[in-house]
């Protein structure tokens, strides 16, 4: 995407974690030193933030990169070490229920991620064009209809409750990455960095190019 003469950079910020359940290094932290290194994306002031895997606490660093940053634009990232593609995450639930511990050794067990807040959110970015211009660019994706019950979903359901009651006019979404190949497991190839960090640059200018999202299948049978 090309920046207007004398137009102010759009404000994007990008959220990982820290690795959990024992792996040493997480491909969302990896990709935002990647981006943080790598060429600028146009038109784009890329602001970058390391939450903690640990339920509330990730939240609290959430909003205060929120209140501190003003973007316009939030994608956070995660880890689904079971998927081989990235997955563009389409709606967050209103549910905390760890399967394992978090890194603060916090195991929630179907506990509400905001107290009376809506039973899900559906993500404001447009989902499936992404997915569409991952897909031209010959990198595995989809349009995934969970984001599971652990920190990630925590996080997207905070960012989107943050996004309906404080912060009118910013959207965001969450998207999970797949493992790296040298800590892929067993059936899974895992995608490498730099593939990783450029799926995330298309994701930020597809973001900041499409105002309304494709109309495309994206739904799932089971």
């Amino acid at each position: 995407m090309t920046a207007q003469r004398g137009a102010e950079p759009r404000r994007v910020l990008v959220t990982g974690f820290e690795p959990f359940g024992g792996d040493a290094v997480n491909p969302s932290h990896q990709v935002l030193q990647a981006l943080e290194a790598g060429p600028p994306i146009p038109g784009v002031a890329l602001r970058t933030r390391l939450l903690p895997c640990v339920f509330g606490t990730a939240l609290a660093v959430l909003r205060e990169a929120l209140d501190a940053e003003r973007p316009s634009l939030v994608i956070a990232l995660g880890l689904a070490a079971s998927r081989d593609e990235v997955s563009v995450e389409r709606v967050a639930i209103n549910v905390d229920d760890a399967r394992i511990a978090d890194n603060a050794g916090v195991q929630p067990i179907d506990r509400p991620v905001v107290p009376q807040g809506p039973a899900a959110y559906l993500a404001s970015l447009p989902i499936k064009a992404i997915v569409e211009a991952l897909r031209q660019s010959g990198i595995p994706a989809g349009v995934s209809q969970t984001a599971g019950t652990f920190v990630c979903n925590h996080v997207f359901y905070g960012l989107a409750h943050e996004i309906a009651t404080r912060h009118a006019g910013m959207r965001g979404g969450f998207i999970h990455l797949p493992c790296l190949p040298q800590q892929a497991q067993a059936g899974h190839a895992g995608l490498p960095l730099e593939t990783l960090a450029e799926a995330v640059r298309i994701a930020v200018h597809t973001a900041l190019s499409h105002a309304h999202d494709l109309r495309a299948a994206g739904g799932a049978i089971d």
